[in-house]
């Protein structure tokens, strides 16, 4: 007689394991510690075997015989229940290996290489902030369009349009990775093409040349208070121009003094090549006395907190807030404004400024052919940028005192 839920609740254990019998090969195991199990003896290829559907009342009698069912449905097609079983079992422990955050990760160590120390970090920052929390543990084969956008629309709810969008192409990369090593099959972020709107192109606060003068008097009187080293920073950068990732990231061993060159290597720069920065009398008297804070550090700019690490990208922006610039200046700003006054107050041409900022040229044409570098000419522009930024220090004030002289 067929098994009833009754009969499977009132089994009894026995010193020894009880089979009571469904039908069609289903049975209930009663073992003497008191589990019942359910096994289901069926042959495959002239052999016998048997499968394993759970324990009860877990799994119930109705349960056990759906179980029984689909099995039978795979043995009518020639297919071995128990080897398809063992084989999805190994495909899911296989795809909770392969989730998205695991082959980010694996695509990121095999870039890495060929990023800058700091793309390679904020990228995976923002993957960790943004990205991770969503997808992170999810299979990358599984992941469907929808889930990408969900997670695309939290940061785009927030104003970080522009970040949003980053990393829409950043997750694409990582899916193609995967398709290329035979992970995921396709790469879902193509469905989302379009789906995020397109933000406004905003450039870096800059303040223009007239105002640099009431900037810099700001700077020496230094009413807010800040750190020698800070302002130090500040005026280096406003001299030399660079990306502010180069400066706080400047180490000793880049500075020639006797050659008054600085030689930002490529492992730093935007472009991939080593970069050259003439360096003036009043960079020169900058590097003094930071020798006299951090000459035994590695960093030029070392943090105060932890000396064995630069000091934090966000120091010289916090200190233009604290200066009353907040939403006018940024250190980015110091290339803008650089740019515009040397051009149309010093007379120099586009392309030997553009050098100096380290521009990719602008077309193909130009990056095959154009290898003028036009270093005499930035050395001598160089020296007379530091020139013109002193005497606006002295402007309309005979109690400013020398720009180039010492910080107390």
């Amino acid at each position: 007689m067929p098994l009833t839920d009754t009969t499977c609740r009132n089994a009894k254990p026995s010193e020894k394991p009880k089979k009571l019998t469904d039908a069609m090969g289903l049975y209930l195991m009663v073992m003497p510690n008191g589990s019942k199990l359910w096994r289901h003896k069926y042959r495959h290829l002239g052999k016998e075997k048997l499968a394993s559907y759970g324990s009860y009342p877990e799994v119930s009698l109705q349960d056990a015989r759906e179980c029984r069912a689909a099995t039978r449905k795979l043995l009518s097609v020639g297919i071995d229940p128990t080897q398809d079983a063992r084989s999805k079992k190994q495909q899911q422990l296989l795809a909770a290996e392969n989730n998205f955050k695991a082959i980010a990760l694996k695509w990121h160590a095999y870039n890495l290489d060929s990023w800058t120390p700091q793309y390679g970090a904020d990228l995976l920052r923002h993957l960790e902030r943004d990205i991770f929390p969503d997808l992170g543990t999810l299979p990358i084969s599984q992941i469907k369009p929808l889930e990408i956008l969900r997670t695309l629309r939290k940061i785009e709810a927030r104003g970080a349009i522009d970040i949003a969008r980053r990393n829409q192409r950043i997750c694409g990369q990582i899916f193609r990775y995967a398709v290329l090593n035979g992970i995921a099959d396709n790469d879902p972020t193509a469905a989302l093409r379009g789906a995020i709107k397109q933000g406004k192109r905003q450039h870096f606060a800059a303040i223009s040349a007239q105002e640099l003068p009431n900037l810099l008097k700001s700077l020496e009187n230094n009413e807010a208070r800040l750190f020698r080293q800070t302002r130090l920073a500040t005026r280096m950068l406003m001299l030399t121009f660079v990306r502010t990732s180069e400066l706080i990231n400047a180490r000793w061993e880049e500075f020639d003094l006797e050659e008054r060159m600085w030689t930002i290597p490529a492992s730093r720069m935007k472009m991939r090549k080593d970069h050259l920065v003439p360096l003036s009398d009043q960079v020169i008297q900058i590097l003094a006395e930071l020798r006299e804070i951090n000459g035994k550090r590695e960093y030029i700019f070392a943090s105060q907190a932890k000396p064995r690490k630069p000091m934090s990208n966000n120091t010289i922006l916090k200190a233009l807030e604290r200066l009353g610039y907040k939403g006018q200046m940024t250190g980015h700003g110091f290339r803008a404004l650089a740019m515009s006054t040397i051009k149309e107050k010093l007379g120099y041409r586009h392309e030997v400024i553009d050098r100096q900022l380290a521009h990719a040229p602008r077309n193909k044409v130009d990056r095959a052919y154009d290898r003028a570098q036009f270093l005499e000419e930035r050395i001598v522009m160089m020296q007379r940028w530091a020139d013109y930024v002193e005497a606006q220090a002295n402007r309309e004030s005979s109690t400013v005192i020398q720009f180039a002289r010492k910080i107390q």
